[in-house]
């Protein structure tokens, strides 16, 4: 099984971290067209220990002094595929759910700064923390219009629309194909929305998938 995520790929998530992506200001003055051909997703990959399910408590690592939560909307593969056609890829998921990407934002800045990889900093073990999975028909909407939002000890903290992406599920299933053969339960998270925030020790965290609670955990 893989996991893939996706960063920077709302923007105003985008413009809180001050991380532009070509074509960004357009974006986020409102003057955004078709997201170019040659755009690329930002992909990275985390370890498969990093899934943490089953409302599996989550534990802060020692090494990092800010863990911050990024809610988003998970997509699971449903049977093989290489080389997917965008306008195929609807084809290769039938199920979602609301995951959070855990990331270790000072170890990211210092990665950052010097030009490494994020794998220390985002593909940690329970990392990955995962809702439950439902068809995507149970919603009866299309995969670009579900709202999702994250509770911090009953306090919602963040909140985002699909339909804000600014490359699409259909187009990360078609792009992440052509580098990687997806197999039957592989996972991609689908990028994080703005308002994302660090975790403490005894939190309480719950994700929401049009308004129905599909995940929920603690944090040691």
């Amino acid at each position: 099984m893989k996991i893939f995520g996706i960063g920077m790929n709302y923007a105003a998530h985008n413009k809180e971290l001050q991380n532009p992506l070509l074509y960004i200001e357009k974006l986020t003055s409102g003057e955004a067209g078709p997201v170019p051909d040659e755009a690329r997703p930002v992909v990275f990959t985390k370890a498969e220990s990093a899934l943490l399910t089953r409302g599996m408590p989550f534990f802060i690592p020692a090494y990092t002094q800010r863990c911050d939560y990024e809610t988003e909307l998970c997509v699971r593969i449903n049977h093989l595929g290489r080389s997917i056609p965008e306008r195929f890829a609807h084809r290769y998921y039938d199920e979602v759910t609301v995951g959070i990407d855990f990331t270790a934002r000072d170890l990211q800045e210092e990665l950052r700064q010097k030009g490494l990889p994020w794998d220390l900093c985002k593909g940690f073990d329970g990392s990955a923390a995962i809702g439950k999975w439902l068809p995507l028909t149970h919603y009866g909407k299309g995969i670009q219009e579900l709202h999702f939002h994250l509770l911090r000890n009953g306090e919602k903290v963040q909140a985002g629309c699909t339909a804000d992406m600014i490359f699409g599920v259909d187009r990360l299933v078609s792009f992440i194909s052509r580098f990687f053969t997806l197999k039957t339960g592989d996972i991609i998270f689908t990028g994080t929305p703005a308002g994302i925030g660090p975790v403490s020790v005894d939190d309480h965290l719950e994700g929401y998938l049009e308004g129905e609670k599909v995940l929920e955990f603690n944090v040691k």
